[in-house]
């Protein structure tokens, strides 16, 4: 049953339910100044039932209305609610750059509902539960739920697979409401759970969700997705590349931030991730670390000797992640320079 279904059968609704119906039938103008009075958490939860109640029935809206007698008039006619009103709700009460992060958290939460049994379970479940099926089902699967668990489910496929189904998340299109729940109800069933509730399609797929997964797996995972990636479609693999973050993107960041990720590195997984560096990435690391660090920095890399190239890639990956972390927790930005003849 849909949200509408269930607004228009029940005689009572949630707090949030009911204010997202009242601020639907006042103007853009007035129900962002009644909006901007709630916490960014309350914001949230309402603006997520702006976008499933979208439009509201008559009675029910004259049913909160009469609730809100000294705010509103009789006899209004309901309003129209969806994505786009609450993007201009939170726009007019936040500015633009707030309301699309509050979109993106939002939209973020309720991407996954279908397939949010899915969470709890482990990584080996989940590729368990989806073995036999096409690679274009597990990306489904896998752009609906968390990066970080979709990672480990890639991870724990098998490497043609996983090049086949990272594709597939890639070029994934609009997928139908039908479809989702469909084959959200059958793993479910298969999984022992509860019958699914449906939701409305939206695109989840594309380069940047597999760039977030990509991004989340070990360096060999890593490595075999993208390799694998170049053999089936070489633009698309060079279109991830260019928007994932690497070690040579540590020159793109803003010196404090640098400074901050190289205290946490130790002198040896710095002087081996600094092995076959560009010059312009040894600099950068150089003129970021104390005289003293860069000493033993100095004096660690004249010492190792002749390193593993997995050896390498693996300390380099230990570095990218702390940045990964840094920046998906929004604590620094990677700055994005239009001179890239640093690169390889």
């Amino acid at each position: 049953m849909s949200t509408q279904e269930a607004a228009d059968t029940r005689p009572s609704l949630t707090g949030a339910q009911k204010v997202a119906v009242l601020l639907m039938q006042m103007t853009p103008g007035s129900a962002a100044s009644v909006f901007a009075l709630f916490a960014e958490s309350e914001a949230e939860e309402i603006a997520a039932e702006i976008v499933r109640l979208r439009n509201v029935p008559s009675r029910v809206a004259n049913s909160v209305l009469s609730e809100f007698h000294d705010y509103v008039r009789k006899g209004r006619r309901s309003a129209r609610g969806g994505r786009d009103f609450a993007a201009g709700l939170l726009e007019a009460s936040f500015g633009a750059d707030k309301a699309a992060g509050l979109m993106d958290r939002l939209t973020g939460a309720m991407v996954g509902k279908s397939f949010e049994f899915l969470e709890s379970m482990a990584a080996e479940q989940i590729a368990a539960l989806l073995d036999g099926e096409l690679a274009q089902t597990t990306a489904l699967v896998l752009a609906h739920v968390r990066p970080g668990k979709a990672s480990a489910v890639l991870a724990a496929l098998d490497d043609g697979l996983a090049v086949e189904v990272a594709r597939c998340i890639a070029t994934m299109g609009p997928v139908a409401p039908e479809v989702i729940e469909t084959v959200a109800g059958i793993l479910k069933h298969r999984a022992g759970s509860a019958a699914t509730q449906g939701r409305s399609g939206e695109k989840v797929g594309g380069v940047q969700p597999l760039v977030s997964i990509i991004s989340r797996t070990d360096s060999r995972t890593e490595r075999a997705i993208l390799d694998g990636l170049d053999l089936v479609d070489g633009d698309l693999a060079g279109e991830v590349r260019a928007q994932m973050l690497t070690f040579k993107d540590l020159v793109r960041l803003d010196p404090r931030d640098l400074q901050r990720i190289l205290r946490g590195v130790s002198a040896g997984v710095l002087a081996t991730a600094l092995k076959g560096a560009p010059a312009v990435v040894l600099e950068a690391v150089k003129s970021n670390i104390s005289e003293r660090n860069r000493e033993i920095l100095l004096a660690e890399m004249a010492t190792s000797g002749p390193v593993r190239a997995s050896q390498v890639e693996e300390a380099r990956a230990e570095i990218v992640r702390a940045v990964r972390e840094a920046t998906a927790a929004g604590t620094m930005v990677i700055r994005r320079a239009d001179d890239e003849d640093y690169i390889d």
